[in-house]
């Protein structure tokens, strides 16, 4: 089984480019099934969600193949609406799916998926959507049978912003008579860049970005080549290992406005942070400071996905901060694993506070789930001694090759 191991102590220094976004590529996959024609996409990350996204085309129908840095899909021999168990299993995202078999076959047949474990997350509002929307669906054991061969436009309003429930309400109003509005619709960028991925094909869909978004039902008519959004996560996630193990570094292709909450908690830590167009130039100097409260929440607040690895920065900070988690209740997987390098850190419930110790010290640890892994990486780059991380499948679905890109900004890290 590989695994990281980190030489903590040393300051990260240089320009690194970030990666395509994984939050935004799952669901274009997904809708690369509405047109019976070509896609390609550009920028797109090498991870395992990605591959496990593949292999649900490949199963379909689809032709999927890299060719270079370029990934070709072609939906023109779509044949199958099911999407077997053991690729179900491999993601939490693959219930995107649903959406784009039921507009472009009128049938579909998924069990429910897998992915990290970060507590109940039910799908129900996925199926509630699709449902107004005029789709039948049976839920027998763990399968869902779906029906949708008269799916009709309606205006929908959302119990809550779920971002999973507005992909696939917007991937299956694609396929449906008339109008779709959906209201208290999630507002993420990753949405706005599937917007535009589906406007490139000759869809009809606007409001991607605010929380109304109006889809035209219409079959799409062009084959499209998309440039895959910078991934906001990945960009935290160095953001916070320059501010935990110090040094400058400067991030590109990338969009600050995005991450306005993220470098504003890093602002308030301490750090040093420059933006500019596709640019962040973030410089940390010394130990950070707590910085109060931070409260998860749906864009455009704090992104509940950067939690873990702004708190592995503020655990050497001067101060206790607050963390509070308001989308998933197991969010807090990874604190064990940071405990036994040395941080304080003590949770009830949705609540963990975290007291800045003078140093953490290098352990063996193990991934728990995605952003947990990547909080131990952050936490390993700036700890005393050597930190050995296991179950690094978990960093692996949404990172593409973190260790490469910390040894471009100087940390003595490999993989093994």
């Amino acid at each position: 089984m590989s695994h990281i191991t980190i030489q903590g102590g040393t300051r990260l220094e240089g320009t690194l480019a970030v990666q395509g976004a994984k939050n935004s590529v799952l669901p274009i996959l997904a809708a690369s099934i509405l047109h019976p024609g070509r896609t390609v996409l550009r920028g797109c990350p090498h991870l395992s969600d990605v591959e496990a996204s593949i292999r649900i085309l490949r199963h379909l129908g689809c032709r999927a193949d890299w060719e270079g840095e370029e990934l070709v899909i072609d939906a023109g021999d779509l044949s199958r609406w099911d999407v077997p168990d053991h690729l179900m299993r491999e993601m939490r995202s693959s219930v995107v799916f649903l959406g784009s078999i039921l507009a472009r076959m009128g049938w579909a047949e998924l069990s429910h998926p897998g992915g990290c474990e970060l507590g109940p997350r039910p799908i129900d509002l996925h199926l509630s959507v699709l449902r107004q929307l005029g789709a039948d669906i049976r839920e027998e054991g763990g399968c869902l049978r779906c029906t949708g061969q008269h799916l009709e436009g309606r205006e929908i309003t959302l119990s809550m912003p779920s971002v999973g429930a507005t992909e696939n309400a917007i991937l299956a109003a694609c396929g449906a008579q008339g109008e779709t509005v959906l209201l208290n619709a999630a507002r993420e960028p990753e949405i706005a860049d599937l917007q535009e991925f589906l406007c490139g094909m000759g869809c009809r869909v606007k409001g991607a970005g605010s929380s109304t978004i109006c889809v035209q039902g219409r079959q799409p008519t062009r084959d499209v080549c998309h440039t895959v959004m910078p991934d906001r996560i990945v960009a935290a996630t160095y953001l916070a290992a320059a501010a935990a193990a110090g040094g400058e570094i400067e991030l590109t292709r990338v969009h600050h406005s995005h991450l306005s909450t993220v470098t504003a908690a890093l602002h308030t830590a301490g750090c040093q942070i420059y933006s500019g167009a596709g640019r962040i130039v973030l410089r940390s100097e010394g130990r950070l400071r707590s910085i109060g409260t931070v409260r998860t929440a749906p864009y455009p607040g704090f992104p509940t996905d950067a939690q873990a690895v702004v708190m592995a920065a503020l655990l050497r900070s001067q101060g206790a901060t607050v963390f509070v988690e308001n989308i998933f209740e197991n969010r807090y997987r990874h604190v064990d694993e940071l405990c036994r390098m040395g941080a304080d850190i003590r949770v009830a419930d949705r609540v963990a506070v975290v007291t800045g110790v003078p140093a953490l010290y290098g352990a063996q640890v193990r991934c728990t789930d995605l952003r947990g892994g990547a909080a131990l990486l952050v936490a390993g780059l700036a700890a005393r001694g050597e930190t050995q991380i296991g179950d690094i499948f978990h960093i692996q679905r949404g990172y593409q090759d973190p260790v490469g890109d910390l040894r471009k900004l100087g940390a003595e890290i490999q993989i093994s």
